[in-house]
């Protein structure tokens, strides 16, 4: 027997339909790649992503084709968002911060077979062309005035796409299960492996990310995603922002703080982040002796956000600190410091140690740690272990890998970092199991720095870590063991590292040193490493 209910597949495109049926006033505005202000609302996104949908299907593209989007956080984006996925596609998002051997990487595992791209971001998939083989057309998202001179084949702007459809049109059909997203990790040993959402899990993340406990975002909200929409599927909020009703204001590609803090004043309630960006912020506001007129809250997940961060936001310019963690894998939310009645009946200075910790699961999430023999571990704060994960927006198993990302049955999946949680399940992040460095909410990989590193043929060893930074939370340096004592120039070991690295990558110190600590199986151990450089009392240069 079967339960009595209306056949409902919970599909993204049933998020737009709702925004623009019951909030199509609602306003989404912001930069455009060109620059200029743009306005529309959400019954003109969805009218725009209708004929996104029926122009690419008319090309021949549809059920299952991966589309690869590499663009900036703008109105034209969101449109985009929600044509490729209604058109029974799967939005594959292009990080242009990744280095070139990675784009063209993700671009054929994912078999993208069109790719769209901003006008400014042309030059950074002109020189993969010959590499990639299965993307059939290239879409500019810009006015056909607008064009740049590119080299990219047959291109075409975004207004001749938009001009070969009338909007008539009925969403794809299917089952809730089917793929609708594609983000791919980055900065882990080996290639970056792909997360292939589900629709379902799309909409199931957006409603628990809006519960009250979580992130909640209402009718009479303005949101400014700056965490960028390639990043961690844009932290759900392309898909919140539609399940509720929420105005928009999109930021473009100006990150810099006085461009955000334009952007901000203009109505935004409730924004998000990584802690780079809000250092940055403060500064701005400090020096200009500025404040916020409408801002309520800030979300700051992607690194550990500093105390002195969270305090200065709510005690000195009124915004609401909302810590967060999650993960690609997680879709990716998977905990949020909102406060348990325990936590709002302490003091001002133990919520702002709470404040510290990245919170409690939402419903739809659950969480454990174990010891390495896989048994639980206590919840009492002090107890560290792994972090594992299971729920229905959690990763079960890599794009086109055969092995489960998950344990089979349990559906437990690794997060890779090592945590505490306390007796009202508050998880404190204290360590990373593989030794990943984080910079700005961006991961690189502590290996393939140390393997590009020792191709100098004067290099016998070499260990990348991260050491704490003002401004990007950690920045990676390397640890030099040099053949025969040899002490190569640090500007060919960087110069050497920089031909398979983005720049923002590359490490901001060599440091020499007549051996390098190792465990009893002989690796080099980065726990020792960090002992040995804090007894030398190394700092970063710019910390100093």
């Amino acid at each position: 027997m079967l339960g009595a209910m209306q056949d409902w597949p919970l599909r993204v495109s049933t998020l737009i339909d709702h925004a623009a049926k019951y909030h199509g006033n609602r306003p989404i505005v912001g930069r455009s790649a060109e620059g200029p202000y743009v306005e529309t609302t959400w019954a003109g996104v969805h009218a725009a992503a209708k004929k996104v949908a029926q122009a690419l299907n008319h090309l021949g593209y549809g059920s299952g084709d991966a589309i690869g989007v590499m663009a900036w956080n703008t109105p034209r984006h969101m449109e985009v968002w929600y044509g490729v996925s209604g058109c029974g596609a799967i939005l594959h998002t292009l990080n242009p911060r990744l280095f070139s051997e990675q784009l063209e990487y993700i671009i054929n595992h994912a078999g993208d077979r069109v790719v769209m791209v901003e006008p400014d971001l042309v030059k950074v998939l002109e020189p993969l062309v010959p590499q990639l083989g299965t993307v059939e057309k290239w879409v500019v998202l810009t006015e056909r005035a607008n064009m740049p001179q590119t080299t990219l084949p047959d291109a075409i702007a975004y207004d001749e796409l938009l001009a070969m459809a009338d909007g008539d049109y009925e969403w794809a059909t299917g089952d809730e299960n089917d793929p609708c997203g594609l983000c791919y990790t980055s900065g882990t040993t080996g290639n970056p492996k792909g997360v292939l959402y589900s629709h379902r899990s799309n909409v199931m993340h957006a409603l628990f990310a809006s519960t009250p406990d979580c992130i909640p975002i209402s009718s009479t909200d303005v949101v400014m995603p700056v965490v960028p929409l390639f990043h961690a599927n844009g932290w759900g909020l392309a898909y919140t922002c539609a399940l509720n009703g929420a105005a928009m204001v999109m930021p473009g590609r100006d990150m810099t703080a006085p461009g955000l803090y334009e952007m901000l004043e203009k109505g935004v309630t409730l924004t998000a982040a990584v802690p780079t960006i809000w250092l940055g912020m403060l500064q701005h506001l400090r020096q200009n002796k500025l404040s916020f007129s409408t801002l309520k809250r800030v979300v700051i997940g992607g690194s550990s956000c500093p105390r002195a961060v969270i305090e200065a936001f709510q005690l000195d310019y009124g915004a609401q600190v909302i810590h967060a963690w999650g993960m690609t894998e997680t879709s990716p939310l998977g905990s949020v410091c909102s406060f348990k009645p325990e936590v709002a009946s302490l003091g001002a200075a133990e919520k702002l140690d709470v404040q510290t910790s990245v919170g409690h699961p939402p419903y739809g999430v659950d969480l454990r740690i174990t010891d390495d023999a896989g048994e639980e571990l206590p919840w009492d704060g002090k107890h560290q272990g792994k972090l594992w994960i299971r729920g229905y927006g959690v990763v079960k198993r890599y794009h086109r890998m055969e092995k489960d990302a998950a344990e089979p049955g349990t559906q437990w999946f690794d997060t890779g970092d090592v945590a505490t949680m306390d007796p009202n399940a508050y998880v404190r992040i204290t360590d990373r199991s593989k030794d990943v460095i984080k910079s700005g909410g961006e991961w690189i990989s502590s290996i393939d720095l140390e393997n590009a590193a020792v191709a100098h043929p004067q290099v016998a060893e070499a260990a990348a870590i991260g050491v704490p930074h003002p401004k990007w939370d950690e920045r990676p340096v390397l640890c030099i063991v040099g053949v025969n004592g040899a002490r190569p120039p640090k500007e060919e070991i960087l110069a050497l590292v920089g031909e398979h690295f983005a720049k923002w990558q590359i490490p901001d110190d060599v440091i020499y040193m007549d051996e390098l600590p190792h465990t009893a199986t002989g690796k080099i151990s980065k726990l020792e490493l960090r002992k040995k450089l804090n007894g030398l009392g190394y700092v970063h240069p710019e910390a100093a």
